[in-house]
Formats: structure tokens, C-alpha cells, sequence
């Protein structure tokens, strides 16, 4: 099951929220990361509510910090809160995202289904993204973070993480 997200932006902000970038993949903005809920001024207070990608996520003290700092920057005060439900999922990256995961050397995730299939069933169906051959094989559950998973080419030999599908 896919829960949509429902985004309350001011488009006049976005600019300043693609400038803030997710500090553990530096190519990927918050809203291409899809952790931006919403983004409202409020008696002139920009006011920014971000979900998590996972509860405990080490990085949000960090995200939290750079809104208000990109914010600041444009002399604007900002606030920024935690909402936790709905739970925050892969399928809110945005296309542009995971393209730039790939490019980046990080395998975008697959559908549910699929990524069940990769991790637990050995099926090799995760794409290199240096070579973009599906002749991978797992290497760990856990990669980089533990939203990834360390996998290496059988092809070109390239190690590289998948991002693994969180619903």
C-alpha cells in the first residue's frame, strides 16, 4: 500500500528548501528526499514540518538545523517540527531524487515486492549503477546507513549501497 504524501508548501520557499540538502547524501535536496510535509509563513515565521526518513534517524538534528540556517541566510526567521504519521517512505523521492542517487553511485529502491526479492530471496534484480548490469549479488543487509544495503557488481566488480524500500 502507497500512503500519498499530502505537501502544504508556499511555493515562494521552495527555492530556499531545494538549497538544503540531505546530510548524509549531499546530492539529494529535502524535497527531492520528500521529508518536507510543509512549508508555511506564519505571522513572519516560516514554519517547516519534515518527517523523518526512519524514527531514530541521527541526521534530523543536523536537517533541522540547516532549514533554519538556509532560511537565515535570506533573513527569515524559521521554525521547523517533527511529524512522525504517516511514517515516511521511499516513495516519496522524488523522480529527479532517484535519479541523482544513481548518478551519485547509490542504487535507487525498488517497489516493495522487488526489494523483498533482492534482500531475501537473491534475486538479482538490483542495477549497478556504475555499469547498470542486474548481475549484483548482496554483500550485506546493512551498507553505509542502515537504510542501504551494501551490494557489488559481479560484472564490473564496483561495490556500491542500495537504498533499500521503506514503507
Amino acid at each position: 500500500m502507497t500512503i500519498e504524501l499530502e505537501r502544504h508548501i508556499d511555493p515562494a520557499l521552495i527555492p530556499i528548501l531545494e538549497e538544503v540538502h540531505d546530510p548524509e547524501i549531499p546530492v539529494l535536496s529535502i524535497m527531492d528526499m520528500g521529508v518536507v510535509r510543509s512549508a508555511r509563513i506564519l505571522e513572519n515565521v516560516v514554519q517547516v514540518t519534515i518527517t523523518p526518513t526512519y524514527s531514530g534517524c541521527p541526521a534530523m538534528d543536523v536537517l533541522g538545523e540547516d532549514i533554519i540556517n538556509a532560511f537565515a541566510k535570506e533573513n527569515i526567521e524559521a521554525k521547523v517540527s517533527l511529524v512522525l504519521s504517516p511514517a515516511w517512505t521511499t516513495d516519496w523521492i522524488t523522480p529527479r531524487g532517484r535519479k541523482a542517487l544513481e548518478k551519485y553511485g547509490i542504487a535507487a529502491p525498488l517497489d516493495e515486492e522487488a526489494d523483498k526479492e533482492a534482500l531475501l530471496g537473491g534475486k538479482k534484480i538490483v542495477k549497478c549503477p556504475q555499469c547498470g548490469s542486474t548481475n549484483t549479488k548482496m554483500i550485506s543487509q546493512f551498507g553505509s546507513t542502515a537504510c542501504k544495503a551494501l551490494f557489488q557488481c559481479n560484472d564490473c566488480l564496483e561495490p556500491f549501497d542500495y537504498f533499500k524500500c521503506l514503507k
